[in-house]
């Protein structure tokens, strides 16, 4: 059983920033890739940025110079930073990762953190 808990959402103002933070826990062989996805109402999850193991990232143009994703792989936590937040940013935001386990290499997701952006 994989456990993906996240941490760090809530209201920020228009331009503020934020730290979202995630840990994996559980049995598994290694984490190959680790990411956040976030999904409004009404829409289709879609990813923010994702890394590899190896350490390569992969960006959403909506957050491409705003955002900054790291990986600590020891820790097997995943980190985003985001900056000049705006309002299309307010979302529910989904840490997840591709585990290996003893038996196959599949997507396991977190609950979600709520990052509302408001004045």
């Amino acid at each position: 059983q994989v456990q993906l808990v996240e941490s760090g959402g809530g209201l920020v103002q228009p331009g503020g920033s934020l730290t979202l933070s995630c840990e994996a826990s559980g049995s598994f062989l290694s984490i190959k890739t680790m990411g956040w996805y976030r999904q409004g109402s009404g829409r289709q999850r879609e990813l923010v940025a994702d890394m590899t193991s190896a350490g390569s990232t992969n960006y959403a143009d909506s957050v491409k110079g705003r955002a900054t994703i790291s990986r600590d792989n020891a820790k097997n936590t995943v980190s985003l930073q985001m900056n000049s937040l705006n309002f299309e940013d307010t979302d529910v935001y989904y840490c997840y990762a591709y585990v290996d386990t003893t038996l196959v290499v599949a997507p396991y997701w977190g609950r979600g953190t709520r990052v509302t952006v408001s004045s």
